[in-house]
């Protein structure tokens, strides 16, 4: 993403506790309240318990292979959902595009970016009802903040910017908006999913072209949100353990670049952060 512009943070505390399970008001039962090691809750649908569970332990494992092959592990945040006027086929094909590009950077046998948008990362669909993001969110924080609430399984955190986006739809600096609603064009003739979404008026053509144009970065999603806060509560206990300390922090990079040594210490406004509020 060109000159590497920083998302807005504000000041959060994210205070790290023991994980505890508080369940909700019995109107809806369903719906408990989990935190985890670094201290963040969500609002999960208790039927999505075991998944997640599996989830976490299969990407552990995914994880713990590379690691034997010698490589440094890295997560990619990225937005993905279908709002504002982006859109899920795109996003997870801009994710792949990265993790082929951050690898090929810094080496494929040297580095692997584990990219949360691949298919084998989808919960399960139960009793018809589909996860919602307090559910990916409970399992991705998990597995980012690994079984000590230290990130220890991650060397690095890539959080994908605009110009990583830019780089998908070829832009060059001139008529970019008028670039990125051809393509609309063209992908719609072809991609049944973007014709529904744009029949159910979740995305429009000029919503789509200022989105990418505008807004394609993490600095637009809840859930990059949400995992900035979990990296910078990660960090936080490692430079007080004395097995890490500050110069064994999860490296963290915005849009291509290294962040600076203050950043590491900011916290932005939250996304899915927060307790099942009763009916």
């Amino acid at each position: 993403m060109r000159a590497c512009p920083w998302f807005p943070v504000a000041r959060l505390a994210v205070a790290a506790v023991l994980a505890v399970l508080v369940a909700a008001s019995p109107a809806d039962a369903a719906n408990v309240t989990e935190c985890t090691g670094v201290g963040v809750c969500y609002c999960i649908n208790a039927d999505f318990r075991d998944a997640i569970a599996d989830k976490v332990d299969y990407f552990r494992k995914a994880i713990a292979a590379e690691r034997a092959k010698g490589k440094a592990i890295g997560y990619m945040s990225v937005p993905l959902s279908t709002l504002g006027g982006g859109y899920f086929g795109v996003n997870r094909e801009v994710a792949a595009k990265v993790k082929e590009r951050v690898e090929t950077r810094l080496g494929p046998n040297a580095a692997w970016l584990l990219n949360p948008t691949a298919k084998d990362a989808d919960l399960p669909t139960l009793n018809n009802v589909r996860a919602g993001q307090g559910d990916y969110l409970l399992m991705w924080t998990r597995i980012l903040e690994g079984p000590k609430a230290l990130g220890e399984d991650f060397d690095f955190v890539y959080f994908v910017g605009p110009t990583d986006f830019a780089g998908y739809f070829g832009l060059t600096g001139k008529d970019d908006m008028d670039r990125i609603a051809a393509y609309f064009d063209d992908r719609l003739q072809n991609d049944a999913d973007l014709k529904r979404a744009v029949e159910r008026g979740s995305v429009s053509k000029a919503t789509f072209r200022n989105y990418y144009a505008l807004r394609a970065s993490v600095a637009f999603s809840v859930g990059a949100h949400d995992e900035w806060n979990v990296i910078r509560a990660v960090n936080a206990r490692r430079r007080d353990d004395k097995a890490f300390g500050t110069a064994n922090q999860v490296a963290v990079l915005f849009d291509g670049h290294a962040i600076s040594s203050a950043e590491y210490d900011q916290a932005t406004a939250g996304g899915n952060v927060g307790a099942c509020k009763p009916n």
